[in-house]
């Protein structure tokens, strides 16, 4: 397990393998997807890790442009539904600027660990745990999703906001959450979904792929970066296919909850 240091983050070269996402399973030819792309995996490592080095410094302003901030209220709801309790602990994972672990300990809850791939996230995070005096109250830690560097059975609560999309098997994601879950551990996921109401769809097609990019470009000097984040919405599995995959992982009472429409979702399960 890599910790990582105070403020210092920025100039160490970390070693950390990436954490990729994908909808279409891995082929034998050992490609897979980066947006609409086929790429090979070893080529997405690097793809993936460029995406979010470039826009580590105004993800959070990107996304309360790109969501007028609703995202915040997506993720209140989702930590509504966590119900963080004192005596409990977090693993929040690809929540590299910290939101979801600021919230968790806003509303109570005991010790969190941040464990993300890509170190220019986990620094801007840790830079924000000194503006909010968390300092020792969260552990941030450079780790794969695939791979997670913390012990089986050991934390009550895992959850994972706006980052399963981005791994490459998320079967062994999930399959990570229930081997680092206690028993009686909850599963949450937050991420973009996709639309149930025909209407809406087509406004929100039109609004991801003509100014998504665009204002991204503007903001962050990255178009592309942006492009692909539209692209891997479109690739992540619907609601039901999600549902399906947190059962097979061996998780009970699995449930989903469409937040605008279906624009995002949770879904919930309980390690019993």
């Amino acid at each position: 397990m890599t910790n990582i240091p105070p403020r210092a983050v920025r100039t160490l070269r970390l070693s950390c393998r990436p954490m990729m996402t994908d909808h279409t399973p891995t082929s034998s030819s050992g490609t897979t997807h980066f947006g609409f792309r086929t790429v090979a995996e070893e080529e997405k490592v690097s793809l993936v890790r460029d995406v979010f080095d470039s826009v580590a410094g105004k993800y959070d302003l990107m996304n309360d442009l790109m969501s007028a901030g609703v995202h915040r209220l997506w993720k209140s709801a989702f930590l509504d539904m966590l119900r963080p309790q004192p005596g409990q602990t977090l693993l929040d994972v690809g929540g590299g600027t910290g939101d979801i672990a600021f919230g968790w300990k806003k509303r109570g809850g005991g010790p969190v660990t941040v464990c993300d791939i890509n170190r220019e996230m986990l620094a801007v995070g840790r830079d924000r745990s000194y503006d909010r005096n968390l300092v020792g109250d969260v552990s941030w830690v450079c780790g794969n999703a695939e791979s997670l560097p913390i012990p089986s059975r050991s934390v009550d609560r895992y959850t994972i906001a706006f980052c399963l999309r981005n791994v490459t098997h998320w079967d062994r994601a999930i399959a990570e959450a229930y081997r680092v879950l206690k028993p009686g551990g909850r599963f949450m996921c937050l991420e973009f979904s996709h639309v149930i109401l025909p209407g809406l769809k087509q406004l929100y097609d039109t609004y991801s792929f003509t100014i998504l990019p665009k204002v991204g470009g503007m903001v962050t000097g990255n178009a592309e970066a942006y492009q692909y984040l539209v692209e891997s919405i479109r690739k992540f599995p619907p609601q039901e296919e999600m549902v399906a995959m947190v059962r097979n992982a061996g998780f009970e009472q699995v449930s989903v909850r469409n937040l605008s429409a279906g624009i995002a979702a949770i879904h919930s399960g309980w390690r019993l």
